[in-house]
Parts: C-alpha cells; sequence; structure tokens
C-alpha cells in the first residue's frame, strides 16, 4: 500500500540480530544446562548414586528408585535397565521409557586392555550363574555384559568384583568409558610397543575422577601396540597407534574424533608422534577438551567427532598443545598397513617367550556363566593364568606351553568355542538387540547365530575374510557402517504387505585396509527370513565377479546395484 501524506510508510521489517544461544561449551561461558539430560549431570554427579544404591534402592527395592537415577546417574555405575519382554520392535520409538523399563538391569563390567586373571574370570562367570540368569556376552568393546540383574544384589556383586580387582565404574554414562587394549600387548611377537603401562595409568588418574565425570557424552579410547591395528582405533573419540618413529623410536601415532552411530566419522591424525610416558597426559588433554569445548546444547551433537570436524585437526592439535599440555608434540610418521585382515587373533600363535597364546570364537560374542568358568578351569589346567578379551567380540587364552597346544584347543572345541572357526563364525557380530535393548527394533544375537550356521552349510569352501554386522538399530553398537556386510534392524514390508523385522542392508565398509563406511544401495532391505538366502547370493555373486585377490569391500564398491540385490 502506497503512503498517504497522513500515513507513513509502513516500517521495514526488523531484521533478527538475537546473540546465538552457543553450544554449551563450557569453555566459551555456556555453563547453564541446555537439556535435561545436562541438568541432571548438575544437580547431582553421577558417581554419587552408588552411595544410594547401597543404603536405599538395594534395600527397598527397584520401585524406590529416583526416575534420574534410574535412566540416567546409574549408568556412571554400569548399570542400564532392559527392555521388558514381550514389546515389539513397532512400539520402541513410541513408548515412554516407565513403559519400556523392566525391573532388571543390564551390567556392564569394563575389562580395560581385555586383560583378565582366571580367577577374575571364575568370579565373573560365578556371578553369572547367581545373578544374572547365566548371562554374560562379551562385547565389541571387550567389556562382559550381564542380563537379569536385580537392584538387590548389587553391593554383592560389587563386593565380589572388586574384591577381584574388576569394577564397573564408568562401565556407561557420559564418561571415559573402557580403555580398548591390544588382546596381545606384552605378549606378541610382532608387537611395535606395548601400551599396558598407559592403560594403567590413565585407569588411574582418570576412571572415576569427578573432575573427568560429566562429559558431553560418551568418550571412547583405545590403545595398541600391534601392528594389526586390532582395536579399531578409527572409530574412536581418542586412539593411540603404535609406530616406529625414525629418529624416536617407537611410540604412538595420535588420532581423534571417530565414531559411528548415525553420524558415523573416522578419526583424524593429529599427525603427532606420542612417547609411552606422555601418552596418560595426552589423553588427559583430550578428554579436557571434550569435557570444555565439547558441545552440550544437543545430544545428537554431543560427541568429540562434531567438535574435530568443525575445527578441523591443525586447530585442534594447536589448542592440545597450547591450552593443555603447554609444549609441543614431536611430528611423526602414520602406521603402516597391516599385512592381515583378520585383526581378531584367533587361532595358535607363538608369544615373546616361546609359549603360545589360542584364541576362539563363541557365537556373536554369546558365552554364559557356565561356560566362562570352564575356559578359565581350562586354562588353569594348561598352565595358564591369564585370558583376554578382543574387541571382535573374541577371547585369547595365554601362556600355554607347547607340548599343551593341542589339548587346549580340543578342550575348547568341546565348549564350541572354534580355534579354527569358518569365515562366518569368525566375522560374524551383534550387538544386543531386542531381547533386552530398549532401543532396539530387531531381534540380533539368535539372528546372526543361525545365520551361521545356515551360511556355514550352504558355503562350506567359502575362505575369504568377510565381516557380518547385525545390529538392532540405527546407533550400530555392531559396527554396521565399517562391516563387509552390515545390516541395521528396521521394521520392513514383507512380499504380502505385512510389517516384520528386517535390516537395511550397508556393503563394503571397512576398517584397517582403506577404512571407509558402507555402500547402502537405494531401497535395499531384507526380512529377517530372507536373510541366510540374501547373503549367500551376494557371497556367491562376489565369487563369480571378483578379480584376483580382490577384497569384498572393494568388489562392493565397484559392483552394479543389481549385483548386490
Amino acid at each position: 500500500m502506497a503512503a498517504t501524506p497522513d500515513q507513513p510508510a509502513p516500517a521495514a521489517p526488523r531484521r533478527r540480530t538475537g546473540r546465538h544461544r552457543g553450544e554449551g561449551q563450557w569453555a566459551v561461558g555456556h555453563m547453564t544446562p541446555l537439556n535435561a539430560n545436562e541438568q541432571t549431570k548438575k544437580d547431582d554427579d553421577g558417581l554419587n548414586v552408588r552411595t544410594r544404591i547401597e543404603t536405599i534402592y538395594s534395600k527397598r527395592g527397584f520401585d524406590s528408585i529416583d526416575g534420574a537415577d534410574l535412566r540416567g546417574r546409574m549408568r556412571w555405575w554400569g548399570l542400564y535397565t532392559q527392555r521388558k519382554p514381550g514389546i515389539d520392535g513397532g512400539k520402541t520409538a513410541i513408548l515412554e521409557p516407565e513403559e519400556l523399563d523392566d525391573k532388571y538391569f543390564m551390567l556392564r563390567v569394563r575389562i580395560d586392555g581385555g586383560r583378565l586373571t582366571t580367577g577374575q574370570l571364575r568370579v565373573i562367570g560365578e556371578i553369572s550363574q547367581e545373578f544374572a540368569r547365566g548371562t554374560a556376552d562379551i562385547t565389541d568393546r571387550q567389556n562382559v555384559q550381564y542380563h537379569w540383574i536385580r537392584i538387590e544384589d548389587m553391593p554383592e556383586i560389587w563386593r565380589r568384583l572388586e574384591a577381584v580387582g574388576l569394577s564397573t565404574t564408568e562401565a556407561c554414562g557420559d564418561t571415559p568409558r573402557v580403555i580398548l587394549g591390544s588382546p596381545v600387548a606384552g605378549i606378541a611377537e610382532d608387537e611395535i610397543i606395548d601400551g599396558t603401562p598407559a592403560i594403567d595409568e590413565i585407569y588411574r588418574r582418570i576412571v572415576g575422577n569427578k573432575d573427568f565425570s560429566n562429559l558431553p557424552r560418551k568418550f571412547k579410547s583405545a590403545i595398541s601396540g600391534s601392528p594389526l591395528l586390532d582395536v579399531a582405533h578409527e572409530i574412536n573419540d581418542i586412539a593411540f597407534v603404535g609406530v616406529h618413529h625414525p629418529e624416536l623410536g617407537p611410540g604412538f601415532d595420535l588420532w581423534v574424533g571417530g565414531g559411528l552411530s548415525t553420524n558415523p566419522k573416522i578419526g583424524v591424525r593429529l599427525g603427532a608422534w606420542v612417547p609411552l610416558e606422555d601418552v596418560p597426559d595426552v589423553y588427559e588433554g583430550v578428554i579436557g577438551i571434550f569435557r570444555d569445548y565439547g558441545y552440550r546444547r544437543l545430544r545428537t551433537r554431543a560427541r568429540l567427532k562434531f567438535l574435530v570436524a568443525d575445527w578441523g585437526p591443525e586447530k585442534f592439535r594447536q589448542v592440545l598443545e597450547d591450552e593443555y599440555l603447554l609444549r609441543k608434540l614431536a611430528d611423526g610418521p602414520a602406521p603402516a598397513q597391516p599385512v592381515e585382515r583378520w585383526r581378531d587373533h584367533v587361532g595358535v600363535h607363538r608369544q615373546q617367550d616361546g609359549r603360545f597364546y589360542v584364541g576362539f570364537a563363541p557365537r556373536v560374542g554369546r558365552v554364559d556363566g557356565t561356560i566362562l568358568t570352564k575356559i578359565a578351569e581350562l586354562a588353569e589346567a594348561h598352565g595358564s593364568g591369564r585370558v583376554r578379551t578382543t574387541a571382535e567380540q573374541k577371547m585369547l587364552v595365554l601362556d600355554i606351553a607347547e607340548d599343551q597346544v593341542e589339548s587346549v584347543v580340543a578342550g575348547l572345541e568341546a565348549l564350541d568355542l572354534r580355534v579354527t572357526p569358518s569365515p562366518f563364525r569368525r566375522g560374524t557380530m551383534a550387538c544386543t538387540g531386542i531381547e533386552f535393548c530398549k532401543l532396539a527394533i530387531v531381534e540380533t544375537k539368535g539372528r546372526g547365530a543361525s545365520l551361521i550356521d545356515e551360511l556355514e552349510r550352504r558355503l562350506p569352501e567359502f575362505d575369504e575374510p568377510l565381516t557380518i554386522n547385525i545390529n538392532g538399530c540405527p546407533n550400530a553398537c555392531a559396527r554396521i557402517q565399517v562391516a563387509d556386510i552390515g545390516l541395521k534392524g528396521q521394521l520392513v514390508l514383507d512380499d504380502d504387505g505385512n510389517q516384520v523385522e528386517g535390516y537395511q542392508v550397508h556393503l563394503g565398509g571397512a576398517l584397517g585396509l582403506e577404512p571407509g563406511f558402507g555402500r547402502k544401495v537405494r531401497g535395499l532391505k531384507v526380512t529377517s527370513d530372507e536373510l541366510p538366502d540374501y547373503v549367500e547370493r551376494v557371497v556367491r555373486r562376489f565369487q563369480a565377479e571378483r578379480e584376483d585377490g580382490e577384497r569384498f569391500a572393494t568388489w562392493a564398491a565397484r559392483a552394479s546395484a543389481e549385483s548386490l540385490s
């Protein structure tokens, strides 16, 4: 409308210039909690909940637990409520937390570096049998995970674990989680450097320390001096990878900012070489950056990988050196490519001292308390007092004399723990799935076990390395994006139009050799019932179309959509 002498022209729209509310970074003054999770942590440190568990909840029972403790702070002590039985995957995102909660818990025992004595393993097995209905899964972060835990039993469980040097402290929550370590640290003939002293010192300084018990989200770490790159360093928040510096000798290459879930990112090298004695300082510096500069406004952006992506490796290294270490780090080389495709140490291998370690594969990490106790007894009967867990849901028995190896192998095989497994047994991993997990949409452990059986029956001659990772939801606890065949659980339609359990397929992901994320073929989804047929079909096409020596991941990257369907 035009202006008249009696009517002024309309004012131009005002431009909104309000101050950006920020990402909740403490280091730039954003100390006010910006979401419910941050408020819960400000109200009370998660480490304090143990006293309430021991003095109140274990005596008064599940119904006495405060909601903020139940679905928040109890994770600081390794406890999650598990899924109530009988709730199908279609209701996972619909029901309220209290409708999904069972009155039992998942409990995670952290095993830093994957190191256990046989005495510790026996206690883990006994707790499983007495308090967890026999459950005890080996996770892909070297932990052992129980289910069916009652709050009333937690004081006694802690007493037994801590009596043998084990812990559940910060096994979950917005905390420094278990430190992955090479399962052959200190014993492998080809080891570049043993990271065990650094793991022990980091644990002493950091775990249970309230200076680091309120992070924006979880913080995952890995330290390995193995040339096999055996701790999935590419997808951890921080990783130290063994390298030989041409002037300074053996040490570690520093990586930061890896992670999967719904926004996967491969970690980046900072180009810095770290000597063994400096690893704890550098770890403390990086976790300090995450605590102080990490994003706290949105949970979906509260992992270190987003800060690293926004800053870039050069700025991240500069802040680490200038504000936290107060010294410069030496430049260093990248790790060499591993010469072997498998990184799980399965099989019989000679140690530095002339004895042997024996690596074996359960089905998708699923064992039980009885089996774990028998593994401890078998090891001890053959002169061993040490076992290790791996980042691939496998286990090792260490320190076996040469004349005892055959007997150990026979004993493990009798327990259905394969020392020479098929590629399908060796390469298949699965997360907890809908059986116990409140986030899951589909079943995983049982599906993975039956898939192994079917593929061994249908493809008995197949002998190429192949990873099949099965996840019950999009959160990628089983690393679907970096598997040869990654299966992300979701509800799909079958041929009759019914909604059933199934998977979106990722193909050609990898760690180690040329790390990268799997390819998604448009519209490629399979029902759970169709899964064996689909995997058999795509494996046979790989066999028919591959070039000499070609890996599955390389073939999948160039194959037609028809070949992958």
